[in-house]
């Protein structure tokens, strides 16, 4: 991402970066007393240290290898029900991930568990028995109802209802106006 709205141009790559830069630029999603900060953070570099290998793997062995092995399946999936354990004890004694507010830490690890929970990614939330994660599943619908969330969803997605997909977002209006079923309307 290059941040042009400064008199010198500011390249920022990789999503923790991202996500704190935003959430530093505009003051939001990334509280400012030290404890609540550090909780933020850890758990923000807690999805980026394990998530995207973990979850990634196990959707790579169980949706996507084009041989289905039985030892790395098992593995991932094993690893990413821990995950989820360590996720929805850690969402029993907190509404959202980081603490009381929705944070950075949410942005991040949602679209992984969230996504498993509410949409079934790779096909495999019976598999790890997802639904068995009750605060999991109470967080990913508190999310959901967020409207910004759902916006979100529609940018450049491949997977889903196709009429509302919005391949790219200039404006705000965007949404409104340049959804695929209103292009296809004109």
């Amino acid at each position: 991402m290059v941040d042009r709205s400064g008199p010198k141009p500011i390249r920022v790559f990789e999503t923790a970066a991202i996500l704190m830069h935003l959430a530093e630029k505009f003051g939001e999603f990334l509280p400012t007393e030290t404890a609540a900060r550090a909780e933020c953070l850890s758990w923000l570099f807690w999805q980026m240290g394990s998530t995207p290998y973990v979850g990634g793997g196990f959707g790579h062995f169980y949706a996507y290898a084009p041989v289905k092995i039985e030892y790395p399946i098992e593995r991932f999936a094993m690893e990413t029900k821990r995950l989820l354990d360590v996720l929805d004890k850690r969402l029993a004694e907190s509404e959202y991930v980081a603490g009381p507010e929705y944070t950075i830490a949410d942005i991040a690890i949602w679209p992984w568990y969230g996504g498993l929970a509410k949409f079934d990614s790779y096909g495999g939330s019976e598999f790890l028995a997802v639904h068995e994660y009750k605060n999991v599943q109470r967080w990913t619908e508190q999310i959901w109802a967020r409207p910004a969330v759902k916006r979100g969803r529609m940018v450049n997605r491949t997977a889903g209802e196709p009429s509302s997909q919005l391949h790219e977002r200039h404006d705000a209006s965007d949404f409104d106006t340049k959804t695929q079923d209103k292009v296809a309307a004109d």
